[in-house]
């Protein structure tokens, strides 16, 4: 069987920088035809998002995705909530996690698989201020060397 295509469309690149991430699972998520052809021009925004479970369903608040310009009067509000599509077993799994370890459920990405759109979530601890900056200094450190053994082959 052939290997269904991957092509990333959003990133949340926030969350990595807030958020240490334990654990990283994809989902589908419930969209409208023209939420998909909004998705697939990529006018998504993840920054500002987050998943909740209520009543033994998952949903991502927050998400923007912008109208579709020719959808007219089919065009959706583009931050309600859009239900996440992952068996009830891993939904009562998370919640149990999160709850018990006070860590909070996150979008990552949201790519398409084949015709498929998937969110990638990441059950996330948050970081504290200093944890950001010595992730800061360890990247400026890891640039500096690269440079240094750039100029050195040379």
């Amino acid at each position: 069987m052939a290997k269904l295509e991957q092509r990333a469309v959003a990133q949340n690149k926030k969350a990595w920088h807030d958020y240490f991430v334990e654990e990283a699972f994809e989902a589908g998520i419930e969209l409208c035809g023209t939420e998909v052809k909004s998705v697939r021009l990529g006018k998504i925004n993840l920054k500002d998002s987050w998943c909740d479970i209520e009543s033994g369903e998952m949903f991502v608040n927050g998400m923007h995705i912008s109208p579709y310009e020719k959808g007219n009067i089919f065009n959706k509000d583009p931050l309600r909530r859009r239900r996440i599509l992952i068996h009830k077993r891993e939904i009562l799994r998370l919640y149990g996690i999160a709850k018990q370890q006070g860590l909070t459920l996150v979008p990552l990405k949201v790519y398409f698989k084949g015709a498929f759109v998937k969110l990638e979530i990441g059950l996330c601890k948050g970081k504290k201020q200093y944890d950001k900056r010595d992730d800061m200094a360890r990247r400026d450190a890891k640039r500096e060397t690269d440079r240094a053994m750039k100029e050195q082959n040379r």
